[in-house]
């Protein structure tokens, strides 16, 4: 099990909260001192003429029982998915979390096209090597877009579709200004441990703060501690271009796969609204709304929303987002 390293000396990582003052261990590109919860494999491929390692956990499903693939966000690990990971293989599901080229404990290349495109062809080939041809797909915020581009891409192996608050569900280029790689690189390069935790307490979490939630942060902020902040900066931009420049919700119509949305409502994460365009009046990342909009453009998708609940509704209140998971499921 992943080490519960807040606020404890001795541990792999620590946070302190008091104010504004977070102090954090500092951790390499690939997260080498940072534990995962369960065994961590490699899967070493060929992509855009370059070799590649992408880690990922793989929980074997029970004889039988589907697979599911749990894709995780750009501001996080695949660690958080730890919970939903051990109550899907308690009932028999087979699991595989990949982390990402450019995420968690996979090669972090600054000379690489970002593309879900991409990203959703590197999953396929580890979905291969596994010998899993027909999967349950689950993304989570920018996961949510990979997870969508690998249905569009490859529905043969996509048994159903489950977004958890995605972002994504926007055309964001139709509202803000294009910037560049280089506006999101500096961005980033300014960026403190305090900034990361302020960030979330107030966006994703409603102004509270515990210990899981520094524990699913701390590798963010020891990234910004680290030596390898100056890639890890650039990579980061680099993901950040895809979320505008290659949007899915105009592909949402031609899904033929049973779709579910699961979005707390209370959630406003909307890429780019400090640089709406002028005159542009509306409110992004409004997720009580944009339930009814996706299912306007396709009445066949499932929303299920949980009143009050945030960006992360898998870590904020798992007893009640597992309700509508397994449903979603079913």
């Amino acid at each position: 099990m992943m080490k519960r390293a807040i606020f404890s000396l001795g541990y792999s990582f620590l946070i302190f909260t008091f104010s504004t003052i977070v102090f954090a261990k500092p951790f390499s590109k690939n997260l080498t001192d940072f534990e995962y919860p369960f065994d961590v494999h490699t899967l070493t491929f060929e992509s855009q003429g370059r070799g590649l390692n992408m880690a990922y956990m793989y929980l074997p499903a029970e004889e039988g029982q589907p697979t599911v693939l749990l894709l995780h966000g750009k501001n996080f690990a695949s660690s958080y998915w730890e919970t939903t990971a051990n109550w899907l293989h308690n009932q028999g599901y087979g699991v595989v979390i990949p982390d990402q080229i450019g995420f968690g404990k996979s090669d972090k290349p600054v000379n690489y096209q970002y593309s879900f495109a991409a990203l959703a062809n590197n999953t396929k080939d580890l979905l291969t090597s596994l010998n899993l041809d027909d999967v349950i797909v689950t993304g989570h915020s920018m996961g949510g877009m990979v997870a969508s581009r690998f249905a569009l891409l490859f529905p043969e192996m996509t048994s159903k579709l489950i977004l958890i608050n995605p972002i994504g569900l926007e055309n964001y280029l139709h509202y803000v200004e294009y910037k560049d790689v280089e506006f999101f690189y500096q961005n980033e390069l300014k960026k403190t441990p305090e900034d990361i935790v302020n960030y979330q307490k107030k966006n994703y979490y409603d102004g509270d703060w515990n210990s899981t939630y520094a524990e699913h942060a701390s590798f963010l902020t020891g990234w910004i501690e680290g030596d390898d902040w100056p890639q890890l900066a650039k990579v980061s931009a680099l993901t950040y271009d895809m979320i505008f420049t290659q949007p899915v919700i105009e592909e949402f119509d031609n899904l033929q796969i049973p779709v579910t949305l699961i979005l707390g409502s209370r959630d406003r994460t909307g890429p780019g609204r400090g640089w709406k365009k002028e005159g542009v009046t509306r409110e992004l990342g409004r997720y009580d709304k944009l339930g009814a909009e996706v299912k306007a453009r396709n009445t066949a998708i499932t929303v299920k929303e949980l009143d009050g609940l945030g960006h992360l509704p898998h870590v904020e209140a798992f007893s009640r987002f597992i309700k509508r998971y397994e449903e979603a499921l079913d």
